[in-house]
Formats: structure tokens, C-alpha cells, sequence
């Protein structure tokens, strides 16, 4: 038998490390993805790279210069970091960082910025826009309007005015889009039919945009006071001029029928010397005067601190009340002596398993005061306003979410219980302590360790649990003499939600102030809370 010499010995060992390195290597080249996952990134930087081109071109065109400039420069990174060898950690950070910031930063500074603003139903737009809205709403035929030959022309799904005018002469033009001369147009018995670049429709197409046609107003120039071209027919079309006169120099527009002059007096809107507003103004800044009007308003302030105090009561007593529960039920079933455990709890977290917008959609059919299961079924006929009446309303809220809501805490409670050592409560007993002094100072305590932050996080929950409040009660019964559109069962979100989105009326600046008062709310309290519970760490 012979055995390797010393000379043979390095050999070995430069062929192990290379047999190690071609397999690192080949590790590297797998992990990596090789030439596939290169095409795979190429293609979704490429679709990527291609919308926000996009957006940079819409923001420039509308003169945002600042957000294409910040949406160049994330694109630039994002490519530099994902085409270069190394930034392992970056690869991973950047896309949750974009969705971070355009979902959560942007939407939160956005909501901050409107706040500050009268932005709402009338106020939606810049002035200039506010003035052609004003012009076009005012509009007449004249009576003399000479025809203009009209053909209906698409382009990228826009449609344009193609005009032959009374001379002959031919130009295009849409909404807020001045007429402007054309060369090349087709011609048929002295009328412009079609342009080069444009779809041309026929009858049937005319017909199934009519009103879509009918509600364009082509300017005759960049002047609004010159008047704009509308069309009844989709054949020909008429000069209409507007009844409201509007002069750049005084900033005033003027009603020709009554002489009244309406100014810009800084309110966002063009008002008379009698406090007539013309509709639809434009959107400015206001300042803190969203904040003032939800605590100086009387029409406003009552009914917010209303709603306030529901809130903290609704938040509370959920949270009590689902604890309780959750907590009574688990200690129950954590009895050893009790059999068939795990299908009693199967049974207990279905509430838990259905969606809970669904079940307050349930809730509210079996409440019904007139077909309702619970009236007709069980209380064998009875007439309960269980959701018209006031304290009936927020009586039936409060049980439809402990029925919603103790699984969890029974999840939560039945873990915790099980955490804490068996030990502690036998030295209890040795010592003379009764069943309820056990769960009093060793039990309860302990357990407020483990529960104490998820309950924090209830309450925040519950705070802005809009499903529950919309879907059950839609905040009812309504208070008919609030300056809001509010009820007795709102909370502050769905008061917000209705500020902004339910009515006639939208006013987004004030509901976007309320939306601040409620994130200062939920913070200050949870900073408080998380702050109290630390004293509950020293049980550890």
C-alpha cells in the first residue's frame, strides 16, 4: 500500500479549491438567475422606465416641473442600482421605499397640504379654468351666428371641431383648445370632411357620442370673451357668446343681463357687493381657517364634539368589552377539565374568520325595525328602531362589534394564559392564595404584559373603524340641524368620509383638517399608552 508523498499533497488541495470554486461559482451564477432573470429585470425596467417617461412628459407639459424632476431622478437611481454589480441591501430597499413614499408619505403630505386650502365642491380648479367654466355655463346662440360647416374628427380618442367657416376658411379646435388654421384638409363641396392624422366620423358615431359632442365649446381664439362654437347637429356650428363678460385688467367679470360686477376679493370665488358668488370658483390657500371653522363654528364645533365623544366612548367600550369576552371565554376553555376544547374554539373565532363588512351587512338585515329576524323571529313581531333610534343605534354598534371582535381577544388571551408558567400558580396555592387571587395578582398582571400593546392597537382600530359604523348604521340617525352631514353613530372617520364624499356638497379642505385632528388624537394616545404599559415590563 503506498501512501500520498508531500509533494502530492498541495496538488490535492489546489484541485479541492478549485473543485470548491467552480461550484461557488456555479452557486453564484444559480442564485443569480443567469441570463433569464437579466431579461426578466431588463423587460420590468424597461415597462417601468416607459411610465414614468410618460408622467414626465404629462407633468412637464402641464409645467409641474418639480414632480418630473423628482420622478427623472428616482428613475435614474433605480436603474443605476439595479444594471450595477453589488447594493445587495439597496436592491431590496428601493421598491418598498417608492411604494412607502407614494402610498404613505405622499398621500399623508398631500392630505396635509389640502387641509390648508378650500379645495372642494366649486373649488376643485385654478382660476383660469374657474373662467372658462364660468364664460361656457353663461353661453347663448346668437341670434344672427352665421353656420360653420362642422365635420366631427377623433384623434388618440379626443374629438376636435374640423370647421369650414363662412369664407372658407378651415381650422380645428376642441375643448379649451382655440380654433387654429389647418392646411391639406380634404375637401368635399367647399366643406372640410377630413385631416390627415384624424379619424373622421360617420353618422353612427356622431350618434352614440351626442352628448359628448353637445357638450363641447370650441373657443373661437384665446380671448373666452370672443365667444366659442357649439354644434346641435354634429353637421354645422354656431357662434355662442356668454352672457358674463370677463376683464383681465380689473379682474371682474360682469353679468351683461343685470350690470351686476362680481371681483376677486381673495375668497377663491368672483362675489358681488352683496355676497353673490359665482360658481364655480377656484382653489387657494385659506390657511388655518379649516381648523378654525371645525372649533369656532358653532353649526360645526357641536356637532364635532359630539361625535368626538362617541368616538372615545365607541373605542373604549369595544375594547372593554370584546376583552372581557375574549378573556372570560378563554379562561373557560383553558380548563383542563373541560373536553372537546378544539371544537368549542373552532366554533368561537367564525365570527372572526367572515369579513367583517359582510357581517355588518347581516347584522343590519337581522335589525331590520320592520323585516328584521331579530323583530320578527325572535322578539315575535316587535316594532325595535334597533338602528333608528339613537341610544338603540349605538346599543346595537356596540354588540354587533363584540360579536365581531372577542376572537381575537380570545386568540390573544388564550395565548397568553398559556404562557405563563404553571409554577407560579402552584407557589400560589402552597402559599394560601384562592382561585381569584391567582388570576388577580398573578395572572391578570402577567397577562397585561403580553396584551397590553395588541389592546393599545385596538383601540386605534376602533377609533377609525369605519366598515363597522358605514355598513351597519351609514353613521344614523342623521342630525338635521349639523352644518356637517353627520349622525349620532359617527365616529370621526366617517364623519370625514361623508365631509369629503357624501352629498351634494364635497369639502375636502375640512374634512383634511379633521383627518389631522384624528392622526394627532391616535398618536398623543398611543405615545401615552405605550409609555404607561412600560411599567408592566418590570413583572418580567
Amino acid at each position: 500500500m503506498t501512501t500520498p508523498t508531500t509533494q502530492d499533497r498541495p496538488a490535492a488541495v489546489d484541485r479541492k479549491k478549485q473543485t470548491r470554486s467552480k461550484q461557488a461559482a456555479r452557486m453564484a451564477e444559480a442564485a443569480g438567475g443567469g441570463w433569464k432573470v437579466l431579461l426578466v429585470k431588463v423587460i420590468a425596467l424597461g415597462i417601468i422606465d416607459a411610465l414614468a417617461l410618460y408622467s414626465i412628459f404629462v407633468l412637464i407639459q402641464s409645467e409641474q416641473w418639480i414632480p418630473a424632476a423628482i420622478i427623472a431622478v428616482v428613475t435614474l437611481y433605480a436603474n443605476w442600482i439595479y444594471f450595477s454589480r453589488g447594493h445587495l441591501p439597496a436592491k431590496y430597499l428601493v421598491p418598498g421605499l417608492i411604494f412607502l413614499f407614494v402610498f404613505q408619505v405622499f398621500a399623508a403630505l398631500y392630505t396635509g397640504y389640502v387641509a390648508f386650502t378650500n379645495y372642494g365642491t366649486g373649488h376643485n380648479s385654478t382660476k383660469d379654468s374657474a373662467v372658462n367654466s364660468l364664460l361656457l355655463s353663461a353661453q347663448e346662440r346668437v341670434p344672427d351666428s352665421p353656420a360653420y360647416g362642422l365635420t366631427i374628427v377623433e384623434q388618440l380618442g379626443e374629438f376636435s371641431f374640423l370647421v369650414t367657416d363662412p369664407e372658407g376658411n378651415v381650422e380645428i379646435g376642441g375643448d379649451e383648445r382655440p380654433l387654429t388654421p389647418v392646411d391639406g384638409a380634404e375637401m368635399d363641396g367647399g366643406k372640410a370632411v377630413g385631416l390627415t392624422g384624424y379619424n373622421t366620423l360617420d353618422f353612427a358615431g356622431i350618434v352614440a357620442n351626442q352628448n359628448v359632442i353637445a357638450d363641447m365649446a370650441v373657443p373661437l381664439s384665446e380671448d373666452p370673451n370672443d365667444g366659442a362654437l357649439r354644434t346641435p347637429d354634429g353637421s354645422s356650428a354656431y357662434v355662442y357668446l356668454s352672457n358674463l363678460v370677463y376683464d383681465a385688467d380689473a379682474d371682474t367679470m360682469t353679468d351683461t343681463r343685470d350690470g351686476v360686477v362680481y371681483t376677486d376679493i381673495g375668497t377663491g370665488a368672483f362675489t358681488a357687493e352683496d355676497g353673490t358668488e359665482l360658481m364655480p370658483g377656484w382653489q387657494i390657500w385659506v390657511g388655518f381657517d379649516n381648523f378654525t371653522r371645525a372649533f369656532a363654528e358653532e353649526s360645526i364645533r357641536g356637532p364635532f364634539f359630539t361625535v368626538l365623544v362617541w368616538t372615545f366612548a365607541f373605542a373604549f367600550l369595544s375594547v372593554a368589552t370584546t376583552f372581557v369576552m375574549g378573556l372570560f371565554v378563554a379562561i373557560v376553555f383553558n380548563d383542563p377539565r373541560m373536553k372537546s376544547k378544539k371544537y368549542y374554539r373552532l366554533i368561537m373565532i367564525l365570527p372572526y374568520a367572515f369579513p367583517g363588512f359582510l357581517s355588518a351587512l347581516v347584522w343590519a338585515g337581522m335589525m331590520n325595525q320592520e323585516f328584521g329576524f331579530i323583530n320578527n323571529v325572535l322578539l315575535g313581531g316587535a316594532d325595535v328602531p334597533w338602528l333608528t333610534n339613537e341610544w338603540l343605534a349605538k346599543f346595537s354598534i356596540l354588540l354587533v362589534n363584540l360579536w365581531l371582535g372577542f376572537p381575537y381577544m380570545f386568540l390573544i388571551c388564550t395565548g397568553a394564559l398559556q404562557a405563563i408558567p404553571d409554577e407560579l400558580q402552584e407557589a400560589a396555592r402552597v402559599d394560601g392564595a384562592t382561585a381569584w387571587q391567582v388570576f388577580r395578582n398573578i395572572k391578570l398582571p402577567l397577562l397585561f404584559v403580553a396584551v397590553a400593546p395588541l389592546l393599545i392597537a385596538s383601540f386605534a382600530y376602533n377609533f377609525n373603524n369605519f366598515s363597522l359604523i358605514y355598513m351597519l348604521t351609514g353613521g344614523g340617525p342623521r342630525d338635521a340641524t349639523a352644518g356637517v352631514n353627520v349622525g349620532a353613530t359617527d365616529i370621526l372617520i366617517t364623519m370625514v368620509y361623508k365631509v369629503a364624499f357624501v352629498g351634494s356638497t364635497a369639502d375636502y379642505g375640512l374634512a383634511s383638517a379633521f383627518s389631522i385632528i384624528i392622526f394627532i388624537l391616535v398618536a398623543t394616545i398611543s405615545v401615552i399608552a405605550f409609555r404607561r404599559t412600560k411599567a408592566l415590563e418590570e413583572l418580567n
